[in-house]
C-alpha cells in the first residue's frame, strides 16, 4: 500500500491555521500577497514565523506560496524574502517562475520546492523536468480527470499534489477589470473591491450561476461557481499513491473549512486503517453540507470529464 497522503489546507490567518491543525491538517499553505496569488489571507513575515513555530510544535509543516507573476521590481525583493523564509524554517515554497526556484536554491537550499503552474502542469514529462531542476513535488492541474491523474503517478519521479475540495480559479488578469467596468458605466468606484466585498460575475445565459470575482494588488481573479468535492472517490487517489491532498479554503468561513478538514481526515484515516473493508460514509459530509453555501454546488469538478485536446 502507498504511504498515507498528506492533508494540506490553506489558512486565512494564524488563528485559522491553529484551527485547521486542530481539525486534522498535516500541512498549511500560506503566503503574502506580494509574492503569492489567490491566498486565503495575506501573512506578514512575523505571522509566517509564528505559524511555523506552532505547526512544527505539532509535527505539521508550513508551505509558502510564491506563485505570483513576477515582475522586474519583484525580482529585487525575492532574495531577501527567501532568506527570511529559510531562517524561520518554512518547509517548502510553491513556485511557477524559475526566478523563485533559482533564489531558493541559492539563498535557502534546505527549503523544498513545489512546482505549481496551475493549468499547465498536465503531464509527467514536464513535471519530471522540473524535478531535475530541483522541485520535489508537482501540483497537478485542476483540469485533469481521474484517469489522467491516476495514470500519471507511476511515471512521476516527484511527488504529486491534487486539489480535492474547494473552489478553483478560472480567470486572472493583472488589469483591474471590475474597477474599469464600473468606471465605464459611470459608477463611482467606492471602497475595496477585494475578497470581503463579496462581488459576483453573472452571465446573461446562466443567471443561476454566480462566479466570485475580486481585485487585489495582483489584479482581477474570477473563481468557479461550484466547489470540487471528491471525498466519495478519494480512495481511488489514495490507492494510486497521490502524495498530498489540498483543501482550498479561499472565500470560505473558518467553520466550513474546519468541517471539510475533519471529513477528509476521517476518510484518509479510515482507508489506511483498513483499506480492504473501506467504504465511503455519506455521514462524513453531513456537517459540510449543512454549512455549504446553498448557491454553490458540491461537484466532481473535472475528475469525470473527458478532455478534448
Amino acid at each position: 500500500m502507498a504511504d498515507k497522503p498528506e492533508l494540506l489546507v490553506t489558512a486565512a490567518s494564524p488563528g485559522e491555521a491553529v484551527q485547521m491543525l486542530d481539525a486534522g491538517a498535516d500541512a498549511l499553505l500560506i503566503g503574502e500577497d506580494r509574492f503569492g496569488m489567490r491566498l486565503a489571507g495575506s501573512f506578514t513575515p512575523d505571522e509566517i514565523k509564528d505559524t511555523v513555530e506552532i505547526a512544527h510544535a505539532r509535527g505539521a509543516k508550513v508551505y509558502v506560496s510564491m506563485n505570483n507573476l513576477m515582475t522586474n521590481d519583484l525580482l529585487r525583493e525575492i532574495p531577501d524574502y527567501v532568506q527570511m523564509l529559510g531562517s524561520i524554517g518554512v518547509d517548502a515554497v510553491e513556485f511557477n517562475d524559475p526566478s523563485v526556484l533559482a533564489a531558493v536554491k541559492e539563498y535557502a537550499p534546505h527549503i523544498a520546492l513545489f512546482w505549481n503552474a496551475e493549468m499547465t502542469s498536465t503531464n509527467y514529462s514536464t513535471a519530471n523536468y522540473w524535478g531535475e531542476k530541483g522541485a520535489s513535488r508537482v501540483v497537478l492541474a485542476r483540469e485533469l480527470n481521474m484517469d489522467e491523474i491516476t495514470g500519471m503517478i507511476p511515471d512521476l519521479k516527484i511527488e504529486a499534489q491534487v486539489q480535492v475540495h474547494g473552489m478553483t480559479n478560472i480567470y486572472h488578469s493583472k488589469r483591474r477589470l471590475v474597477a474599469s467596468y464600473m468606471q465605464h458605466q459611470g459608477r463611482p468606484v467606492e471602497g475595496d473591491l477585494g475578497k470581503d466585498r463579496h462581488l459576483f460575475l453573472i452571465e446573461a445565459e446562466r443567471r443561476e450561476e454566480k462566479f466570485p470575482i475580486y481585485e487585489d494588488i495582483n489584479g482581477t481573479h474570477i473563481m468557479s461557481s461550484d466547489d470540487i468535492c471528491i471525498i466519495e472517490d478519494l480512495h481511488l487517489l489514495m490507492a494510486a499513491g497521490v502524495h498530498s491532498f489540498k483543501i482550498e479554503g479561499l472565500l470560505k468561513p473558518t467553520a466550513y473549512n474546519e468541517a471539510v478538514v475533519k471529513a477528509y481526515r476521517t476518510a484518509i484515516d479510515s482507508f489506511f486503517n483498513n483499506s480492504e473493508d473501506y467504504a465511503y460514509d455519506e455521514a462524513w459530509l453531513d456537517e459540510v453540507r449543512r454549512l455549504q453555501d446553498p448557491e454553490r454546488e458540491l461537484s466532481f469538478g473535472f475528475f469525470y470529464k473527458e478532455q478534448v485536446y
